[in-house]
């Protein structure tokens, strides 16, 4: 029995051992070649620089790698797909780029513990300028509603006319088109409940015409308040955004073969794609769309560096929490590397630090 316990004992170490000579090999051979890392800009997470390339990524990445000590050099491509299919292909060892985690992509990638965590947000065309106002005021919906309502004391006005112009002559009856603008000027001071009591009614009918009016106006002046307040806000209530599928509605875009994008397919909401972030927030700039949908901090960046803060606004409601994680081919090797000094990086001073350097540029 001591014999077995022992021979369980040196089996052991001698497992321990082997796996760790398997670790320090797997290292050293990384630490003797150089690791190819692709990039695509995305600020400001990368940017390319006169003196190189930097970022919030670059500088978690040169973080973990003061640590790890590897050779390495950046290869740079133009678009998102193009990245993706480098690092399918082995074309690159991972990227450092801000690449949301999803279902999909865990199938054909590797990730990284997420390093930041974004969100998905909406943005579009601020309409509270005095401009916007001023077209709003005037908009069909606001000039057929005081259409109606001109209508409406027209037809009062002249119902009073028809029955106080024989009998109450004085008020009503005084000329004839001046009769019946006394009556337009009681049927209007009726309907906003001033009630001046210069002009009343005096026969059984003319009364009870404005007993009518009075409870018809009460209900009329709430429907035009109501629809001047909806003409002078940013949103109408059919046109608040409170969930995915009110994008519906909207003229959306978002970049191609991005993340926003398969989140927009998976609810079946048709968009324009666009190949930047840039043109995206032009495009709203412009009223080609409605809707840009993407990542948060890509978006304020690019809303920043354009001077548009004023214009275009981000709609206060999130779609959905986006992890950020290094990527790296299928079955790679380097993420078991990687991943242990990524966490540990996480929690250092040095990364606090420059997630509020990048937090208030």
């Amino acid at each position: 029995m001591r014999r077995f316990v022992k021979m369980n004992k040196v089996l052991l170490f001698l497992c321990i051992f082997i796996c760790s000579l398997k670790i320090i090999n797997a290292q050293q051979e990384v630490s003797t070649k150089k690791v190819i890392i692709g990039l695509k800009i995305a600020p400001p997470f990368v940017e390319k620089s006169h003196t190189g390339f930097r970022g919030l990524s670059v500088d978690s990445w040169q973080l973990v790698n003061s640590v790890l000590e590897w050779k390495y050099e950046y290869k740079l491509y133009n678009s998102l797909p193009e990245l993706m299919d480098a690092i399918e292909k082995r074309e690159v060892d991972f990227s450092i780029n801000p690449i949301t985690v999803t279902e999909e992509r865990a199938v054909k990638y590797d990730f990284t513990q997420p390093y930041f965590i974004s969100n998905t947000v909406m943005a579009r065309k601020d309409q509270s300028s005095v401009w916007n106002t001023f077209l709003n005021l005037w908009s069909w919906r606001f000039i057929s509603a005081v259409g109606i309502l001109i209508g409406v004391i027209f037809i009062f006005g002249f119902l009073i006319w028809i029955f106080e112009r024989k009998k109450n002559k004085e008020q009503f009856g005084v000329g004839k088109w001046k009769g019946i603008g006394q009556a337009f000027w009681w049927s209007a001071v009726t309907m906003t409940t001033v009630g001046y009591g210069d002009k009343a009614p005096q026969t059984t009918m003319g009364r009870f015409i404005g007993i009518i009016w009075m409870f018809i106006a009460v209900v009329t002046i709430s429907s035009l308040t109501a629809g001047i307040a909806s003409s002078l806000t940013v949103q109408n209530l059919n046109e608040e955004i409170k969930s995915v599928n009110d994008l519906s509605k909207f003229k959306v875009e978002t970049v191609e073969d991005s993340s926003s994008a398969d989140y927009l397919q998976s609810y079946r909401i048709d968009y324009l794609p666009v190949s930047s972030v840039k043109q995206g927030i032009l495009n709203l700039k412009n009223e080609a769309s409605q809707i840009f949908v993407y990542d948060e901090p890509l978006m304020l960046y690019e809303i920043e560096q354009l001077g548009l803060k004023k214009e275009i606004q981000t709609i206060p409601y999130i779609l959905r929490k986006d992890y950020f994680g290094y990527c790296f081919p299928k079955d790679s090797k380097l993420v078991s590397q990687v991943n242990p000094v990524l966490i540990s990086s996480l929690k250092t001073l040095d990364w606090m630090t420059l997630i509020k350097k990048y937090q208030n540029q």
